[in-house]
């Protein structure tokens, strides 16, 4: 068992020079995920507007919303996964992409 501990601190260790880079990909496959259910939300909200409103939102969400989710989020969520235990937070990373994927996988957007 100490084998496997070791090995998983390893590599885990091994991450850390790129959790930046990682929590910037969660928090954008995140966003992506869920994404489309918003879209369809602001879209049927501003259904009657016109389209100078639509696309004013559309942008706002979308360029706005979204890149500042991303950057505000991801520093945070990065400094979460550095304050983890090296074995803990590669099964935490390995874990969240696999959820990530499954969901994607269950509502047909891969």
């Amino acid at each position: 068992m100490n084998q496997i501990i070791a090995f998983l601190s390893k590599i885990g260790a091994m991450l850390h020079p790129w959790m930046s880079e990682i929590a910037t990909a969660l928090v954008a496959c995140t966003i992506v995920i869920f994404a489309t259910d918003i879209n369809r939300a602001l879209r049927r909200s501003l259904s009657g507007s016109g389209f100078i409103i639509r696309t004013s939102a559309f942008v706002l969400v979308n360029a706005f919303g979204y890149g500042l989710a991303i950057v505000s989020i991801s520093p945070w969520l990065a400094s979460q996964l550095r304050e983890m235990p090296s074995q803990w937070m590669l099964l935490v990373v390995i874990g969240v992409f696999i959820g990530i994927g499954a969901w994607a996988q269950r509502n047909r957007q891969v």
